[in-house]
């Protein structure tokens, strides 16, 4: 009975999955307020980095002090005593402390345990601002902590972390200190080739340092093992990803060289060099047996729907399916209208766009859901354009060769693979992603490193540039005057706003605030619609199809017309309250103008005072290159601009940059290596590792 008693009470070894509350009783008292901050087990308590460091490691003597200079000194406490003050009835712990040079006094406020934890005699650090007072040495509610071998809250570089609720520094600075000495052996899931070539520290150590550096080497060498940690995690889930989808065989589909060559010569444009060599590309691609994984990237209006709509005919051509993709119903039908003026008419009974409101051939004859269902099934339909509900729905295909993703950050890993089982034999489709937005060459190698790119940068010929003005509040009137000008000569706009409904707190302009206004005050004799994406699907497919046809010059909206909207007449935007975008979301917009060959406008309207935002957006205004843009924005507001939403980030990355460069780059290199090889198989905690990752990669 003895043994089992003493059994029962050994503690039991605690590791990186050990809920918080088997860590310490102050773990369990701050428990919600941890899982309010991610924090739920120890790994992730160690997982929270800090995100600065006071620098207290250089330890002064009274004398050295310097008023209002945050400063350490080393001292003996010679009294200590906690009162209540007369007036306001708060707790005031004072101690007189002194070292070889001076003598300095001491104040807490409502704190009464620190008068319950130092004692006379105590030799302690002190941390904070002081003053001096009648030639005395003061300070108010400082760090404190006792001498010891490892101090952790003083006298050293001391992690700063965002907090929450009741949790203060030294309470996490605490528990991570007690995790890291109670964790007693940490398994590290980097290979051991890695670790020796890279010469990074191990695991535990680097934890360590990255919380408590012993310097600021050190600390560094830290950051960038667990900065490529995370990041060469992420490389490998990807190459798993290609690993396992061209692990399948594909189509090989036989180039109609002249079907081609004659769609282009009727095309009313040419071709630009980047076009011509993306479509060689993508063919070159789905010739082979091995399955396409392709991202075509190209600025606002570079004309990648073409490509993708050329490479789809060569597809119908050969007997095979075509699934193209939109994230919204506005944009399905814009790819519609721009098929149809590409692919003969001829083709049009096996084209159809199928998506939850609008169900018909291009030849606009209709069909209900499930006849149309059964034709996809059949391969009576060669060409369906939709959603990303036509590989969620139960659609199946007779053979599908090719599916066209737009906007390809809407659009996961998970997502791609499902394609896997549209068709009934063993073989998957071609994938071509496409995506508008500019991303830098840095962060396409994070986000679709399981992915080869085409690159279109040059513009149809013919457009000219959309020339961007910041307008000042004062010029507000001489902008609406110019606006009007333009509308009475048969042109069109857009007016751009942040929110649907008004919203006093954040001062920003909503689209219905703003609509009533222009609409009552500002051009009572114009006709102006209203667009958000509150609507009605087939309410918002009216509108854009009236404002496409010109029936109405006003058009007030948020971002739904942000991606692939074509309004050829359109060449004014207005947008307020542009510091609220991010600027390739800025870029996107401007680039819904400008696709015909008249002179453009882009009239940016701030009430912001904040020298930042005046520089993205005078940025803006300098340059239509959205690739410089794109790195401006990466550099100035980090990756969740990119796509215009700070709050949902990029990749929810805990330590590592999209900025870090050279370590994506080193990253991939090594996971290309370590999966290539197989040698991720000899490794279980990376085996366990990559599993855990969530499949999930896109934004929304």
């Amino acid at each position: 009975m003895f043994s089992f008693i003493k059994l029962f009470m050994l503690k039991i070894p605690l590791n990186l999955d050990s809920e918080l509350g088997q860590l310490h009783s102050i773990a369990s008292k701050l428990s919600p307020a941890l899982k309010k901050i991610g924090i739920n087990t120890i790994g992730d308590l160690l997982w929270y980095f800090p995100w600065h460091y006071d620098d207290l490691s250089q330890v002064k003597s009274i004398r050295e002090l310097v008023e209002g200079e945050l400063a350490t000194i080393q001292v003996t406490v010679k009294s200590i005593k906690t009162y209540r003050s007369w007036k306001r009835k708060m707790i005031i712990t004072e101690l007189l402390a002194s070292d070889d040079t001076d003598n300095i006094q001491i104040r807490w406020f409502r704190q009464k345990f620190v008068g319950q934890i130092l004692k006379t005699g105590d030799e302690i650090y002190l941390s904070g601002k002081p003053q001096k007072n009648n030639d005395t040495w003061q300070m108010a509610s400082p760090v404190y902590e006792k001498v010891k071998d490892k101090p952790i809250h003083s006298a050293r570089l001391v992690p700063m972390y965002h907090l929450s609720g009741p949790i203060t520094q030294k309470q996490l600075r605490f528990l991570i200190n007690k995790a890291l000495e109670d964790i007693k052996i940490m398994a590290d899931p980097l290979p051991v080739d890695i670790l020796n070539t890279e010469k990074y520290p191990w695991l535990h150590e680097a934890l360590q340092e990255i919380h408590f550096p012993t310097d600021e080497q050190k600390l560094e060498r830290a950051t960038a093992r667990l900065k490529f940690q995370e990041l060469f995690y992420l490389q490998c889930k990807y190459q798993l990803a290609k690993q396992d989808y061209q692990s399948h065989s594909s189509y090989a589909l036989v180039t109609q060289q002249n079907l081609i060559d004659k769609a282009i010569t009727n095309l009313p444009f040419k071709l630009t060099a980047d076009q011509n060599k993306a479509l060689g590309e993508i063919l070159a691609d789905i010739s082979q047996k091995k399955p396409m994984n392709r991202l075509l990237e190209g600025d606002v209006g570079s004309g990648k729907t073409v490509v993708a709509t050329l490479a789809g005919l060569n597809v119908m051509a050969s007997g095979y399916q075509v699934a193209f993709m939109a994230p919204t119903e506005i944009l399905a039908q814009q790819h519609l209208i721009t098929i149809k003026k590409i692919i003969d008419q001829k083709y049009w009974p096996e084209i159809a766009i199928f998506t939850r409101t609008n169900c018909r051939l291009a030849d606009d004859s209709n069909s209900s859901k499930d006849e149309m269902i059964d034709k996809i099934k059949t391969g009576q339909v060669k060409f369906i354009i939709g959603t990303h509900a036509l590989i969620q729905e139960k659609i199946n295909f007779k053979k599908l060769g090719l599916a066209i993703i737009d906007e390809q950050h809407r659009f996961g890993v998970k997502q791609r693979q499902t394609l896997k089982q549209k068709n009934n034999d063993a073989n998957v489709p071609h994938l071509l992603s496409m995506t508008a937005t500019p991303i830098p060459r840095t962060l396409s190698l994070t986000l679709y490193g399981d992915l080869d790119i085409s690159l279109i940068k040059t513009k149809p010929l013919g457009r000219q540039p959309v020339k961007t003005f910041l307008v000042p509040e004062k010029k507000r009137t001489d902008a609406y005057k110019f606006i009007r000008e333009k509308i009475n000569n048969g042109q069109q706009a857009f007016v751009i706003c942040p929110l649907i409904d008004d919203s006093d707190k954040l001062g920003v302009k909503s689209v219905t605030q703003e609509y009533e206004r222009l609409a009552k005050d500002i051009f009572p004799d114009i006709t102006i619609k209203m667009i958000h994406g509150q609507l009605k699907p087939e309410d918002k497919e009216k509108i854009m199809a009236d404002f496409r046809a010109n029936k109405f010059p006003m058009l007030v909206a948020t971002s739904v017309i942000e991606v692939g909207v074509d309004i050829p007449g359109a060449t004014l935007m207005v947008i307020e309250s542009a510091e609220r975008f991010g600027l390739s979301q800025l870029h996107q917009f401007r680039g819904r103008i400008g696709r015909n060959d008249k002179e453009s406008f882009c009239l940016l309207f701030t009430t912001s005072d904040s020298g930042l935002a005046i520089k993205r957006l005078q940025a803006l205004s300098k340059t239509s290159d959205g690739f410089k843009l794109a790195e401006l924005d990466l550099a100035l507001r980090g990756s969740g601009e990119i796509f215009g939403t700070r709050q949902t980030g990029l990749i929810k990355l805990k330590i590592a940059q999209l900025t870090d460069v050279e370590l994506i780059k080193k990253a991939q290199v090594w996971a290309k290596k370590i999966i290539s090889q197989k040698k991720y198989l000899s490794y279980q905690d990376l085996q366990n590792l990559l599993k855990t990752l969530k499949t999930e990669m896109h934004l929304e």
